[in-house]
């Protein structure tokens, strides 16, 4: 598989565009208002402790609290001999988080917090400990950032530490070594975990081999440890000389720098650039950490910008649309919702020729591709459910799924997929550190306050008949003057001309209608003309 990193980078926007056999599957934007919190480290005061939702708030000097839930303190747990780890550390259960502002004050005894062992694979967990025996109101305590501030509620924190580096995960907090599972031979295992065992001194913490350190040499695994350990050891001297939280210990690489850390391996066949300055970067920073990819980056100078060039311009474009076409002809329609998005198989056009079940089987398999694909484009998160075109054949909803799960697997964050559902339904689950592109580059629409939907012309005018027979029915006999927005009263004029002679001889008083284009297409006012007082909030209740 071809793939490919674009970065175009402007003084206020730097954008990561990763492509997969010449398409988009992956986008990172990264702006000085909106700064990307994952992976900062904080020193920060626990403000509350909730034992009736095992968890607390922690103040690290954001603008809401963050919630630290009791499965992301740090503890011992038991474990089996087969380890399996992710190259990151397993996201904490999605457990539903309430607004800081909205829970009392609890308080709890002060217990100093116990170091704990990776997490990842088949493993014999016991329960974490209950938060109240481990944190109290006031506790200083270093926490890392693993999910961003999200709609109304503050970022979630972790006392589950981990500093990543390019081959290795560095958890200063746990105490045995881990290998990525998508390392998959069990003796190259073996061999990586005793490559770090010897290297690692004692009592010092545990790793995670990624999986881009599979062909590393020993005395590279040891150069990259020493260096985190060192930065971890600088991190914490920091909480003794940085004053009373919060405080900010350590800020997470930049976007590129992390992208180059990540997913720049020889997997990926090049990296094109359009800053000269941030391409002089990369080269100093490869020349560090991996000489061999220096020929692989290359700097694109050409007038046309890059992301025009390649035609990724007009897929972001499209990445905010409810509809998403198939090749065949069908298409995805994607709602995202409070609670869950959903996503939804049609057919379309693509009608097929004789077998109904082999025209379904075709669409549904484009879809599943799709379908992995927009959940890594607009970085879905959360719940996800897909309802396919219902099948017949247990045989082919099968291979709807396995096709899902295998472009699912090229997903970075973690995802699961479940089994087809009786009614045809898929639910997924996706890993989720910050808001969607949905979220972070668009607001809701004050006109209709993000449903998409606002009143019919003939509602409005129905809302204000009423208003208007309200304030006749209070014994007000004020001349009135009506305003509606421009497309309302076209509507008059062309469907109800005779609406206000009927209005008037109905309330006993002088009602006058006018277009205004300052008011919203779902809006209208009343003004007692001879005051010039707007009465709108007084009559108009629905």
């Amino acid at each position: 598989m071809k793939r490919e990193i674009l970065i175009s980078a402007t003084q206020r926007e730097v954008r990561v565009a990763i492509l997969e056999d010449d398409q988009l599957v992956e986008l990172q934007v990264d702006r000085p208002e909106t700064r990307r919190m994952v992976g900062d480290i904080y020193w920060g005061k626990v403000e509350a402790v909730l034992p009736g939702l095992q968890a607390a708030f922690v103040d690290i000097g954001t603008d809401k609290s963050a919630f630290l839930h009791n499965s992301d303190l740090a503890y011992d747990e038991d474990e089996d001999e087969d380890d399996d780890a992710d190259d990151e550390p397993e996201e904490p259960a999605d457990v539903d988080q309430p607004d800081s502002a909205d829970v009392a004050d609890a308080d709890a005894p002060e217990v100093p917090v116990p170091a704990r062992k990776p997490r990842g694979g088949r493993r014999r967990r016991k329960e974490p400990p209950q938060i109240q025996d481990v944190l109290k109101k006031g506790q200083e305590i270093i926490v890392q950032v693993s999910k961003e501030p999200i709609s109304t509620k503050g970022p979630r924190v972790t006392a589950q530490v981990s500093m990543a580096g390019r081959f290795l995960v560095y958890m200063p907090f746990a105490s045995r070594v881990g290998v990525s599972r998508k390392i998959g031979d069990r003796a190259e295992r073996q061999r990586l975990r005793g490559q770090v065992e010897s290297v690692m001194p004692k009592n010092s913490g545990g790793v995670i081999v990624r999986t881009v350190g599979e062909d590393v040499t020993q005395e590279t695994f040891k150069r990259e440890l020493d260096t985190l350990i060192g930065q971890w050891s600088r991190i914490n001297k920091k909480t003794r000389f940085v004053g009373k939280p919060p405080k900010l210990l350590h800020r997470e690489t930049s976007l590129t720098r992390g992208i180059i850390r990540d997913l720049f391996s020889t997997k990926v066949d090049r990296l094109t650039v359009d800053s000269r300055q941030l391409h002089n970067e990369i080269i100093e920073y490869l020349n560090g950490i991996a000489p061999e990819l220096v020929d692989r980056v290359q700097l694109y100078e050409d007038k046309k910008g890059l992301f025009d060039h390649s035609g990724v311009e007009q897929e972001i474009r499209d990445l905010f649309k409810r509809r998403c076409d198939l090749p065949s002809g069908g298409y995805l329609i994607i709602e995202p919702t409070e609670a869950l998005v959903s996503i939804d198989v049609n057919s379309g056009r693509y009608t097929g020729k004789k077998d109904p079940e082999k025209t379904i089987l075709r669409t549904n398999l484009e879809a599943a591709r799709e379908v992995a694909r927009q959940m890594r484009l607009r970085d879905l998160g959360g719940i996800i459910v897909a309802d396919f075109i219902d099948m017949e054949s247990r045989q082919n909803r099968d291979k709807v799924l396995q096709e899902l799960r295998t472009h699912l697997g090229r997903d970075r964050a973690r995802t699961k997929a479940f089994t087809v559902s009786d009614l045809g339904l898929i639910e997924m689950t996706r890993q989720r550190v910050r808001q969607s592109h949905l979220q972070s580059m668009t607001e809701p629409c004050e006109v209709c306050h993000g449903t998409g939907r606002v009143f019919t012309a003939e509602t409005i005018v129905r809302r204000m008949e009423r208003s208007v027979r309200r304030m006749a029915a209070e014994g007000r006999r004020d001349h009135l003057l009506v305003r509606v927005h421009p497309d309302t009263a076209t509507y008059v004029l062309e469907q109800e001309a005779d609406l206000m002679k009927k209005l008037e001889k109905g309330v006993g008083f002088n009602v006058e209608m006018r277009d205004d284009p300052l008011l919203r297409p779902d809006e209208f006012k009343l003004v007692v003309k001879g005051a010039g007082r707007d009465v709108t909030q007084q009559y108009a209740v629905a």
